[in-house]
């Protein structure tokens, strides 16, 4: 019997039709294997909006949704929900800018099982334009190293194919900003593991760093938010899992700290990128104090219960695939 996968995109309202005819056109030659797939858009927006009519012309199903509950995570459990009946062995999670190499999906589905959860690529940024791009796309690449060492496996946005079994019986929290990461720290909690395959999913970097500023200080809010999990860390007994989460925690929220490794990079950054090499230096340097910046404002955030608002990221119009 064929596997059956199907494939979630969560939509903000701020979306531009633009980036969701792209995206459209790009799953519609996106490599599923042998498995049956179904995808589905489920959309914050009503059905008089022309994007929900533009998305359904390309044979989706769209769930538009009338509301922003849960945002991100109350749009994938509401897909959930309209999935119920196709029962798929697996969910692959994607957003609007992903645009994962051909094969890869397969490849992430084959990973999952046995205690695997999710399986997912290396990230890279489709979009190096300038210093903030750049500065990300290095990032990503050190991510991508981590990751291969690290105990506790936290794919950004749950991009990847999870066990559709896991994800149905313990769903998205909607009350947590970073419904990514409070959902593997429950997982790894529970025992369970992720898998980095080979291949990579390319997405979209913040275009300015006041985009880059918001996003991540939504992201360090929601590390904040994970500490109540701190017992059940403790409880797993897993010692290579408590150390990566524990340091992913603590040790991130102080990025000033490594601009003297930034600064001896000036020679390979000359190197590597030429005569952009001195814009990319400098936008590593601004990289670390806007991080630095984001993590200080959302800790003072957090203190206060002040919580912190989602707001949009400006898109670039089109992506190479």
């Amino acid at each position: 019997m064929r596997k059956r996968i199907a494939v979630i995109i969560p939509v903000s309202v701020f979306e531009p039709a633009e980036t969701l005819r792209d995206c459209a056109e790009y799953l519609n030659n996106l490599d599923f294997g042998e498995m049956e797939c179904r995808i589905v858009f489920s959309f914050d927006g009503d059905e008089s909006d022309d994007r929900v009519r533009m998305l359904r012309k390309y044979g989706f199903l769209v769930l538009a949704r009338n509301t922003r509950r849960g945002k991100r995570a109350g749009a994938i459990n509401d897909a959930l929900d309209h999935l119920v009946k196709f029962k798929p062995d697996f969910v692959a999670i994607l957003d609007v800018d992903s645009r994962p190499e051909r094969g890869v999906i397969p490849r992430c589905a084959e990973a999952v099982g046995d205690g695997i959860f999710i399986a997912s690529a290396r990230r890279r940024i489709s979009n190096p334009v300038n210093s903030t791009t750049r500065a990300v796309e290095f990032e990503y690449r050190l991510i991508g190293y981590l990751l291969k060492h690290s105990g506790f496996r936290q794919f950004n946005g749950l991009i990847g194919v999870l066990d559709g079994s896991i994800l149905f019986r313990h769903r998205l929290n909607e009350d947590a900003l970073t419904e990514d990461a409070d959902f593997s720290t429950r997982m790894h909690c529970l025992g369970l593991k992720a898998e980095l395959v080979d291949g990579f999913f390319y997405e979209q970097s913040p275009l300015t760093w006041r985009d880059f500023f918001e996003q991540r200080k939504r992201w360090y809010y929601g590390g904040l938010e994970l500490w109540k999990y701190l017992p059940d860390v403790l409880k797993s007994g897993n010692v290579g899992f408590i150390t990566s989460w524990i340091s992913a925690l603590t040790l991130t929220f102080f990025p000033s700290l490594f601009i003297p490794f930034i600064l001896l990079s000036l020679p390979s950054l000359l190197v590597y990128y030429g005569k952009d090499g001195f814009e990319t230096f400098s936008g590593f340097i601004v990289y670390s104090l806007v991080l630095q910046a984001a993590s200080i404002s959302a800790i003072f955030n957090f203190l206060r219960n002040k919580g912190v608002e989602w707001k949009a990221v400006k898109r670039m119009e089109q992506l190479k695939s």
